[in-house]
């Protein structure tokens, strides 16, 4: 039963050291994402983010760092975007995508290696790049030469660092340390999202209170549907002798998810739609031709309508885009055939290739389509009821990270329980 394993886990020293010093680390990123920069009016920051429904989102994935202003305030993003475009430049340069896909466990050190480099720079640019903004929309004041550089200086620091951590969570074995990072950002909002929704109770609104919570349940569900959900296509082995033992002739069963890219799409999506209503922040506040389009071109993609179709269109999109950069049938059918494997009615070689992509476009048809809804679902629910304390918390990025991370961490668990206790589980 579920409870045993519980009371094994915490019964066995190692597992509960490990889960108590990830416990520790994720309490240590929540610290660092509450240390302001030196010389910021936290206050006008937050009348600001309350105002403002681009950077309020942004604060959200960061885990309120960008509303303190902390020296996280950059949060995860500068790593993963490093980590992003690496693997989109794999599909440009061949030698970057031998070393990925083909070079085994050392490429793969190297890989992430590059990615760490690459965040340094990235974190910098980006950290100017939000002082700047910042300081058109009058949120905080200039700064002199020194303040600007040691200001930039702690903002990158403050990336690594957090970087750093995920990495020695991931060590530990009981998850994915940058989506738990990521995790503990979002669920620590949870509180807040409550109180904001019951806050302004009226009783007036009991319908639609009870329409956004069924509403809450079927998300959730989807979204752990198309986690989960798996197309098994049926594999077969040839028989081999080998000396005086025979292998092979089994049958098993190659799994296709849904949705191969996971929670990528959509933050991919995100970062895309966000990019012109903060470059709109950016310019709006000069004069000229520039301002007039920097405000024309925000209030086009501020618009609720056009806002949700773009973000639907880009999950899907991205969909496939991440898909066919992470995801390559050609290997997998190479591998079957060295490995004597084959599929039912099919050849192996260049006929089972064509069939594995074929099933794959119609699997992920699906999962981005299901992907879309469930991405801009929330915000159409949140217009209808009028009820908005939640839409943050059970939609879109935030609901699926929760619940990839979530069950992620189970199956690392799980495998963890079972090295140790075969017999039992």
């Amino acid at each position: 039963m579920w409870y045993d394993k519980i009371l094994f886990f915490f019964k066995n020293k190692e597992l509960r050291n490990k889960f108590l010093f990830v416990l520790f680390l994720l309490v240590v990123s929540r610290v660092a994402a509450n240390i302001p920069i030196p010389g910021i009016g936290v206050e006008n920051l937050k009348k600001f983010f309350d105002q403002n429904q681009v950077f309020g989102l942004l604060n959200i994935f960061t885990g309120g760092a960008l509303s303190n202003f902390s020296v996280a305030l950059l949060g995860l993003g500068p790593y993963i975007t490093a980590t992003i475009i690496l693997q989109l430049l794999t599909m440009i340069f061949p030698a970057l995508e031998r070393l990925y896909k083909e070079e085994g466990e050392a490429g793969r050190k190297k890989f992430n290696q590059y990615a760490r480099l690459f965040t340094i720079p990235l974190a910098a640019f980006e950290g100017y790049g939000m002082l700047m903004v910042f300081q058109r929309q009058g949120v905080i004041s200039a700064f002199s030469l020194p303040i600007l550089i040691s200001s930039i200086i702690t903002i990158t620091a403050g990336a690594m660092f957090l970087m750093w951590l995920g990495e020695i969570i991931s060590e530990q074995g009981l998850g994915n340390g940058i989506s738990l990072l990521i995790f503990a950002g979002i669920v620590a909002h949870v509180p807040i999202n409550i109180f904001q929704t019951f806050a302004a109770w009226d009783p007036s609104k009991i319908p639609s209170y009870l329409v956004f919570a069924i509403s809450s349940i079927i998300i959730i569900a989807g979204v752990v549907l198309i986690t989960e959900a798996r197309r098994n296509i049926p594999v077969s082995y040839a028989k081999r002798v080998r000396g005086m033992k025979m292998y092979g002739g089994t049958s098993t069963y190659l799994p296709l998810s849904v949705n191969p890219a996971g929670v990528m799409p959509i933050i991919f999506a995100l970062s895309i739609l966000l990019f012109p209503s903060i470059i709109a922040s950016y310019f709006g506040t000069f004069s000229g031709i520039v301002g007039s389009a920097a405000t024309a071109i925000g209030l086009f993609f501020n618009n609720p309508w056009v806002n949700g179709i773009f973000y639907f269109l880009l999950v899907i999109l991205f969909t496939y885009f991440y898909t066919a950069v992470t995801f390559d049938p050609k290997t997998i059918s190479d591998n079957l055939q060295k490995m004597g494997g084959f599929v039912p009615g099919v050849r192996p070689g260049r006929p089972t290739l064509e069939f594995l992509k074929h099933i794959l476009n119609r699997v992920l048809f699906t999962g981005a389509i299901f992907l879309g809804l469930i991405a801009v679902l929330p915000s159409v629910v949140a217009g209808a009821t009028g009820v908005t304390g939640f839409t943050f918390l059970i939609g879109g990025t935030s609901l699926l990270i929760i619940v990839s991370v979530v069950l992620d961490t189970m199956r690392q668990v799980n495998a963890q329980l079972q090295m140790r206790e075969y017999e039992t589980f």
